[in-house]
Parts: C-alpha cells; structure tokens; sequence
C-alpha cells in the first residue's frame, strides 16, 4: 500500500463533508419548495415561528430547517434579531420560478433518481437499460420545472434568432415540430411568441404527451399546438420549416436514425434545431460541476433511456459538439454548426 499524504487526506476528507451536506440538504430543499416555505421568506425576514404560522407547518420542524439551510448557506441568520431571510440572490434560486436563476426543481429529480436506484443498480450488473417510462414520476415534473428555466429565458430571445431565417419564418407562420416535447413546456413558449405557426409536439410517453395538451391549454395556445404520441422515428407529417429536439437527442437508441427521419420530415429549406446539455469534446475538460451534474444525471437516468431502446447507442448527457456533429453528419445532415450556448446548454443548427 503506499503512504498517505496525511494532508491529501484532510482535503479530500473535507470535500466529502460538504458533499455529504449537500446530499441531505437536496431532501430539505425539496421540502422548503413543497411547502412554500422559501416563497414565504423571501417576503421579509422571520422567526421560525412567523414563518410556520404563514405557512401553515409546525415551529420546531421549521426551526430545525431554517438551522439547516442557513449552515449551508442557503439562508442568511441574523443573531442579533434571530430571524432568517433570503438575500435576493437566493431568491431568485428558491423562491422566484420565473426568474433565469431558479433551481427549486432540482430536489424532485433527487428525489427521483434515489427512488430508481435499485433499478439502476440492477441495470449495471445486467447491462439492461431503464426506459424514461420506468423512472419515478417525480422526475417527469422535476425536468419540466428544471429545464423551463433555461428555455423561458434563451429559447425566444437567443436560441431561435441565432438561426438562420427560422425567427422570420415563425412571423410569417410554419409548420414546426418539437420531437421529445416531454410535457411541452419548450413548445408552448414558441406558440406563445408565434401565433400564427402551428406547432407539432410528439413523445413517446403517453402522460407526458396528456401534461402537454394541459399545459397548451393553460398557456392559451391550444388552438395552434397538437401533440400525439409517437417516437423520434415514426413521428407524422413533412414539410416542416423546422424540427427542434430539446434535451433528448442523446437519450434516444438510435439518435442517427431519429436524425435521418428528422431530414425526411424537414422542408427543403427547413432547420434542425439541437439543444443538448452544455459539454466540451474531451472527458479531462468536462471535470467541473456542471460536467459533474451532468454526468451524474447521464448515469441514472440518460445513457439507461438509451440502453433500453433499439440500437443503444448510449450518447450520454456529455456527447459534446464534435461527436453529435458526427452523428448528425451520418444522418445525411451537410450543414452543421453551433449556433449559441449557454453554460448548461449547446445549440446546434443542422441543415440538409
């Protein structure tokens, strides 16, 4: 055995603490966002006691939270008048769902992913994959809450302009399709800012495809959004002016044929927008926390969606732009390059 470095050992010891804090803490924050306790701090400073009576929970339960998110430093305490508060930064994290900060869905997919885990443990030994349709339901609404963020704050005001046309062509109205719509969160945002185009949402998950016709009708574009369950390979139509995948290109089996149906479907001047998680194209440059995050989603849930479906090529939330290049390039796509990205995000515009 060789020698410990005593003082390695410290660190490392250190960075386990903290990582052990964070785990337990993820189940405090999905507590807080389920009972309205962050909103209801982020009015004004409180005692644990005000704070249970505006919301309706039991002081001691409360007290003990508030202890906890402020040793992590989610929370600001006073001493002086022992009252906790949101600074306005952690507002914007935990209280405010409309702001481009928010991530108080973050603890449902936690919640998810610990749920699944003697799935996924079962998966390693026998090299089987986990279909998105077996995970834990919490992860279905803790991705739409997760990902709205960004897609509320990029898709219309960065995403779509960077595109070659595609913003004039909305205006005038086109036929779009959005393939893995999930709960459709991605397609009613465009059908919001572009009435006069008729949007297309298709999944191969029947409730998701039903959360997405709510949500369309909530969001006052039911009469120009349709959504129908099919698969990224089968899904009807052609013609369209552009086809989006949010998210979900490296989740698919055969993201090489998904693509090739894709050009199919695409006008003769149409756009192929891609939208994956953000990564570089060397493992050694994507060792940082958003690598880490993503690769940690990849494990429990990604690469398993992938494993469970035809072909299994196993992309993984990591691709990065050169190997989904290469698969949108096997797929007969010539015209490939990136349009935008954000530091959770790369986007990708391919044409025929």
């Amino acid at each position: 055995m060789q020698a410990v470095n005593q003082e390695k050992l410290d660190r490392f010891l250190g960075t386990m603490i903290v990582d052990m804090g964070a785990a337990m803490t993820a189940a405090l924050v999905l507590i807080g966002d389920r009972l309205g306790l962050y909103k209801a701090l982020a009015a004004e400073p409180m005692t644990p006691g005000e704070l249970a009576a505006r919301t309706g929970t039991a002081e001691r339960y409360v007290r003990e939270w508030l202890s906890a998110q402020a040793a992590a430093g989610y929370v600001r305490y006073d001493a002086e008048t022992r009252r906790f508060a949101l600074d306005p930064e952690q507002a914007l994290v935990f209280a405010d769902e409309d702001s481009p900060a928010f991530l108080g869905g973050f603890g449902d997919i936690v919640q998810a992913v610990f749920r699944d885990e003697p799935k996924i443990t079962a998966a390693f030994k026998s090299g089987k994959g986990v279909g998105w349709h077996e995970h834990d339901r919490c992860l279905f609404c803790g991705t739409e809450r997760f990902f709205r963020t960004s897609y509320k704050h990029h898709l219309v005001q960065e995403w779509l302009p960077a595109l070659e046309g595609v913003v004039e062509s909305l205006k005038r109205g086109a036929k779009v399709a959005d393939v893995g719509c999930g709960h459709g969160i991605s397609t009613a945002l465009m059908a919001q800012a572009y009435p006069n185009s008729t949007f297309h949402g298709f999944d191969y998950h029947p409730a998701s495809i039903e959360a997405a016709r709510q949500r369309a009708e909530a969001a006052g574009v039911a009469d120009h959004t349709h959504y129908e369950v099919a698969s990224a390979k089968t899904y009807p139509g052609e013609g369209y002016d552009l086809v989006c995948c949010f998210d979900c290109l490296h989740d698919m089996g055969d993201p090489v044929g998904a693509a090739a149906h894709v050009r199919e479907t695409l006008a003769p001047d149409g756009t192929f927008l891609i939208v994956e998680p953000f990564a570089r194209d060397r493992l050694e440059d994507n060792l940082n926390p958003i690598g880490r995050v993503y690769y940690a989603a990849s494990t429990m849930i990604c690469t398993p969606a992938s494993l469970d479906q035809e072909v299994g090529l196993a992309l993984g939330a990591q691709a990065g732009e050169a190997r989904l290049g290469e698969v949108l390039r096997q797929a007969g796509f010539t015209r490939i390059h990136k349009a935008a990205e954000t530091p959770f995000n790369l986007i990708l515009e391919a044409r025929r």
